[in-house]
């Protein structure tokens, strides 16, 4: 007998630095609309040299898929390196105490995460799938110098959404020079106009006794507090493009300069797109934003025989 066939949800490379709250809010909101079917995540990254960033990443992903078990083992999780680990913070090291699955303990139970994003790429269905840039493009300008790599991305993935480029300029302007598919940019003002609201930790996560999300929540700023979605903008219309949450602007380029200041330039022949938002969806996205990451999770199921 014979696996059934047919193209899944689309697929989704997470590539993160992990260091503020909504990059935490936006890899749980990933997992929310795959428990609906509306996406996948096929990869997940950290894009800096944090161990605790990977541990973390590691029981989000568990906590939200039920992995490892069944059909599935244990999704690995990409870590860039360097010589010097960046320092721990207590938006990681909070929910990192409780006990929580986890798979992570050392550098050697990370992966790859150059290595990581071809492979997950490679695995796709072409044009079905999708990459969500929250951070340093480190790893990404890492996969750009791949033999090869170039035509895969132009095979495989319909765009790339990114927020901001945390500190690697020069890595930033590779990527934004180079990279052959789409770049929709999600621009900081996106994220503040859209904040995620505090009042849904006191009140939507109450069906579980312990949650990572609420953990990092609380740790990362003194509640009562808003944070901006900066990631969650981003991720959002990269899983669900169709839904016209935000408006598109027309071509254009994307530039850096040498602080890191992102600037869109309209351009008729621009490969570049930037997202605005419709004051009419506001409500709607917020919305969004809190039934995905309060969603409960929903395990991972293989697919059966016919």
């Amino acid at each position: 007998m014979q696996f059934q066939q047919g193209k899944p949800a689309v697929g989704i490379v997470y590539d993160c630095d992990m260091a503020t709250i909504d990059d935490a809010l936006a890899l749980a909101m990933l997992y929310g609309l795959q428990g609906k079917g509306t996406s996948r995540v096929i990869s997940v990254s950290v894009s800096r040299p944090s161990l605790k960033a990977a541990e973390y990443c590691d029981v989000l992903t568990r906590f939200y898929t039920g992995e490892p078990g069944g059909f599935f083992g244990p999704a690995p999780i990409g870590l860039a390196l360097a010589p010097k680990m960046d320092p721990d913070t207590a938006m990681l090291l909070a929910p990192l105490a409780g006990k929580y699955s986890r798979g992570i303990a050392k550098l050697n139970d990370t992966a790859d995460p150059v290595a990581q994003i071809r492979n997950a790429l490679t695995a796709q269905f072409d044009q079905n799938a999708v990459i969500v840039l929250a951070g340093p493009a480190t790893n990404l300008a890492g996969v750009l110098d791949l033999p090869g790599t170039k035509d895969l991305i132009v095979k495989k993935v319909k765009l790339l959404s990114v927020t901001d480029f945390g500190g690697n300029v020069a890595a930033a302007r590779k990527l934004l020079a180079e990279w052959p598919s789409q770049i929709v940019h999600a621009p900081a003002e996106l994220g503040t106009t859209l904040p995620f609201p505090g009042a849904s930790i006191e009140k939507d996560f109450t069906w579980s006794a312990a949650h990572p999300v609420v953990d990092a929540y609380k740790a990362y700023k003194p509640m009562p507090y808003d944070a901006p979605s900066w990631a969650m903008a981003a991720a959002l219309y990269a899983a669900r493009p169709a839904e016209n949450d935000f408006k598109l602007s027309d071509p254009g380029t994307l530039s850096l300069s040498d602080t890191g200041a992102v600037k869109f330039t309209p351009t008729p022949s621009g490969k570049h797109r930037q997202l605005t938002l419709d004051p009419a969806q506001k409500d709607k996205i917020v919305q969004l934003y809190t039934d995905l990451v309060s969603a409960k999770p929903v395990p991972r199921t293989g697919r059966r025989r016919g």
